[in-house]
């Protein structure tokens, strides 16, 4: 298989935008290179927090130093909004309203400083990874993200299929059948794909947009805020700052019994009872986290099987599991989807930058600094119109290989029936669970006559 590397190209460079970190990349000599934060290493490693503050003064923070100072400014900090991508909600900082798209765009322009600074040259284009379950209101969104921050979007890519790119590279010459597990701050993606001789095929994805590492913080948020209320009579839970310190105790704790067996938590004048304070000092192993967090895992279980049913196999069929994501460094994570599988996950890709890799390379071969590669992607979910009551009529079948057209002839439901509205939306795969309209058009019947006798395609 040859890979062809070469040219002189403006830079494309590719971002992961996630839940809870973000991290962009650009090619190299035919290699994808993590862009260094301006701050540096941060918890999630070369990829940064994607939180943003408002400060008392009107200096916005984004990254770490917004981390940093989330448990002292609760009011003026935001965090996880990409799980409201789309959807017409704002996010209240210091009495100023944000969207989630606004927010983003904070995260796209610090990646857009650190890429200009990193490559001593301006950043315009960008290739954009997204959840691979993202309907068009949230892919749009991203899109709008990028504009903001003065990114040209040159494609987005769905997240496990840049992992996918990041972990076939090196293996173009093999021919195999891989399923990514892309299991994130805020979402589930879980897409079956075979790659070989240089064509990267997805088969099947399914995923949940609402499952990740941050419902895992929010049940050990819980337990830590009842086991304090038990002990002290106290319940942190009505009090933001209090209880934005313990859910930032809650997520390192999660991280960090992820290589040890046991932690211990001291949250020093967490609250005070008639003027006395109240501190927080607590153990917490890891079999008391595996159980807190087993019924989130859980959840991944259906999407997988549905991926499989999908795709027409079985788990002996799979050749690799390749996984992505913070929360897949877990020991509870890994064995649940290694059983599942009945194989152990590979090693030879970090789950915190193989997305961002992934859109390097694909930028690359946008860009033809890259040739030998073809990416096959699908559609997630079904698209059809809804016709006459409500029912929906199915064009595009979910999983179907795109780019891709379909057509119907639709008719008028009444006699001399003027005008026609034609409403397309998307299901999940029970196709009575519509989603919101995401277009919409009105023809005019040029001659008016009997029901069912006009032809519209």
């Amino acid at each position: 298989m040859e890979i062809r590397i070469g040219g002189d190209f403006m830079a494309i460079i590719g971002i992961d935008l996630g839940t809870s970190n973000s991290a962009a990349a650009v090619l190299r000599g035919g290699r994808p290179v993590i862009i260094p934060s301006a701050e540096g290493i941060s918890i999630g490693g070369k990829a940064f927090p994607s939180y943003v503050a408002l400060t008392a003064d009107g200096q916005v923070l984004v990254g770490e130093p917004a981390r940093r100072q989330a448990t002292s400014n609760p009011e003026g900090t935001a965090s996880a909004f990409k799980r409201k991508m789309g959807k017409r909600e704002n996010y209240r900082l210091r009495d100023k309203d944000y969207s989630p798209e606004q927010l983003s765009a904070f995260l796209l322009q610090k990646i857009k400083r650190d890429a200009e600074a990193f490559l001593g040259e301006p950043v315009e284009k960008a290739v954009v990874t997204v959840p691979a379950y993202f309907d068009d209101n949230q892919r749009a969104a991203t899109k709008d993200a990028c504009r903001i921050a003065g990114l040209e979007v040159v494609r987005l890519v769905n997240e496990p299929t840049a992992a996918s790119l990041a972990y076939g590279l090196d293996r173009l010459g093999q021919e195999l059948r891989i399923v990514v597990i892309d299991l994130g701050g805020g979402t589930l993606d879980v897409t079956i794909m075979e790659f070989g001789k240089g064509v990267f095929e997805v088969k099947a994805t399914s995923g949940d947009t609402q499952l990740g590492g941050t419902d895992m913080n929010q049940r050990i948020y819980e337990h830590l805020a009842e086991r304090f209320q038990m002990s002290t009579g106290v319940d942190v839970r009505n009090d933001r700052k209090a209880a934005a310190r313990l859910i930032e105790a809650a997520e390192n704790a999660k991280i960090e019994l992820t290589t040890s067996v046991t932690t211990h938590l001291s949250l020093p004048y967490l609250a005070a009872v008639n003027g006395e304070p109240r501190h927080l000092e607590l153990d917490l192993n890891r079999t008391e986290l595996e159980r807190l967090v087993r019924p989130v895992i859980e959840r991944c279980r259906g999407p997988v099987e549905q991926a499989l049913h999908d795709a027409g196999i079985t788990p002996k069929d799979v050749d690799r599991v390749v996984f992505v994501g913070g929360p897949t460094r877990m020991p509870v994570v890994r064995s649940f989807f290694e059983d599942m599988f009945g194989r152990k996950a590979e090693m030879g890709v970090d789950p915190m930058e193989c997305v961002a890799a992934g859109a390097a390379i694909q930028a690359g071969v946008l860009a033809g600094e890259v040739g030998g590669i073809v990416l096959v992607d699908v559609t997630p979910l079904t698209l059809g119109v809804e016709t006459l009551g409500g029912i929906a009529t199915p064009l595009i079948a979910r999983n179907t290989p795109i780019p891709v057209k379909r057509t119907e002839t639709f008719t008028t439901a009444a006699d001399m029936q003027t005008s026609v509205t034609s409403t397309c939306s998307r299901a999940n795969g029970r196709w009575r669970a519509i989603t919101p309209a995401w277009a919409s058009s009105i023809w005019t019947v040029c001659r008016r006559r009997r029901a069912a006798f006009p032809r519209s395609r």
